[in-house]
């Protein structure tokens, strides 16, 4: 059961030294029962207090990493069981896999289309996270083979699929210095395979048909000495999937149950490539941590990974790109300067519009904490002076031959201001929506 914030405290070292970001112990404390803080943030707990405390320190969702460096991937370490509540932290890592039973060509070719998998969109980046290596040919050479050439073509971590366990030793002989993640634990090969990942010190993905069977699966994987896990409940109907993943959350945050305390690993099953990402898309609204996919398409891996970012955005916190004087186009000695807010959809919009009127400009986005134009203007955010600071501060002055900028429309009581505080500059009221730039742009610009 978990202890309470005063039971907790009371065996702490009560020094309130604020080392561990709480300005006091019983702050600490309070955060230590709430599973938002880490018993580790505390130097000076005692050993025989942090054995006590262990379970009560504990995240309700235990934090895992995979890899290494740059691309080490982080599972876990959740605390909310609605982004509202708070946010989601780590978002779910998408792997796709590779067979080992692939002629060596279309290994080759397999591991380039996972490696292209990658996107830029409204000016964030977009990539998957692992590969996984599947022992589709039931031979522990072949695979540790496929593991080399993978490990060899990509950088990107992997999740080792296998259930044999001769496979999974020849496979991080290869490779388990690079954090792997061990998928294979059944109840049949569980000890051989804990032990095995025990060894290497990597994380293992336990597999049962149910959640009583896996919670009782995780807890003899435990009692083994072993706790870096990943749960995978077996269902591949969604429906099930659904029920069993917001089962293991609800009990593992609210019920703090610890044999459910772990990230959750899952694969799609579809073999249609745009019910597959329909398929992921769910399972990462549903709390999966690392969903295994098959299709490469990008035509419908893109908006997975973009449904992906929206979920994982701190929901109290706008999007927002960097404050700067960006060029659109080839600008010359006519190209104004469309002022906006550094809120990433404002922002794009307004870009977009610039870009599709194919007369060259520059656009001046003005750090308002991504607040849009006029919530930032009634919040005292976007002042005449504040836009003619951020102008000369990244370079306007020089940069800008035709001394001309633009306002957005909703804004227009600023011009007078913005033309003194500019020390001259000519201010044009500009357009209410971003989808008046065309028009605007063609009648005073081309």
């Amino acid at each position: 059961m978990a202890l309470s914030g005063l039971e907790i405290y009371k065996q702490l070292p009560k020094k309130n030294c604020a080392e561990c970001g709480p300005p006091t112990c019983l702050a600490f404390a309070m955060a230590l029962a709430g599973g938002k803080a880490s018993l580790d943030s505390c130097p000076y707990v005692s050993d025989e207090a942090r054995a006590n405390l262990e379970s009560a320190s504990a995240p309700p969702i235990a934090k895992i990493t995979v890899g290494t460096g740059d691309l080490a991937v982080v599972l876990g370490d959740e605390t909310e069981l609605f982004r509202h509540d708070k946010k989601f932290y780590h978002e779910t890592a998408m792997a796709f896999t590779v067979n080992d039973d692939l002629a060596d060509d279309e290994l080759t070719n397999r591991i380039k289309e996972i490696n292209d998998l990658k996107f830029n969109r409204v000016g964030l980046d977009y990539n998957i996270q692992l590969i996984a290596v599947q022992n589709k040919s039931n031979d522990a050479a072949k695979f540790a083979d496929a593991v080399k050439k993978v490990k060899e073509a990509s950088a990107l971590p992997m999740v080792l699929v296998t259930e044999d366990v001769k496979a999974a030793e020849a496979a991080l002989e290869v490779v388990g210095g690079d954090n792997p993640l061990l998928c294979g634990a059944n109840s049949s090969n569980y000890e051989a395979m804990a032990n095995l990942a025990k060894a290497k010190d990597v994380a293992l993905v336990v597999k049962a048909d149910g959640l009583n069977d896996l919670a009782e699966l995780v807890d003899k994987v435990v009692a083994l000495g072993h706790k870096k896990i990943v749960v995978d409940p077996g269902a591949r109907d969604v429906s099930r999937a659904i029920a069993d993943f917001t089962q293991i959350r609800r009990l593992a945050i609210k019920k703090k149950f610890r044999s459910f305390g772990f990230p959750i690993l899952t694969f799609t099953s579809a073999t249609d490539a745009l019910e597959e990402s329909l398929e992921a898309s769910v399972y990462v609204s549903k709390y999966a941590s690392v969903v295994v996919m098959n299709t490469t398409d990008k035509a419908v891996v893109l908006p997975l990974l973009a449904w992906r970012q929206n979920l994982y955005t701190d929901p109290q916190v706008p999007i927002r790109v960097q404050e700067g004087l960006s060029p659109i186009g080839e600008v010359n000695e006519k190209s104004p300067v469309y002022v906006t807010t550094n809120f990433s959809l404002t922002y794009y919009t307004v870009q977009g519009e610039v870009e599709a009127s194919k007369i060259p400009a520059y656009i001046l986005a003005v750090d308002t904490d991504g607040l849009s134009v006029l919530t930032a203007y009634a919040d005292g955010k976007f002042e005449a002076d504040k836009i003619a600071n951020v102008l000369k501060k990244h370079g306007g002055e020089e940069q800008v031959k035709s001394r001309t900028i633009v306002l957005p429309g909703m804004v227009a009581v600023l011009s007078g201001k913005l033309e003194e505080a500019t020390g001259g500059w000519k201010v044009m009221v500009g357009p209410r929506e971003a989808s008046g730039i065309t028009p605007f742009a063609k009648v005073n610009f081309a």
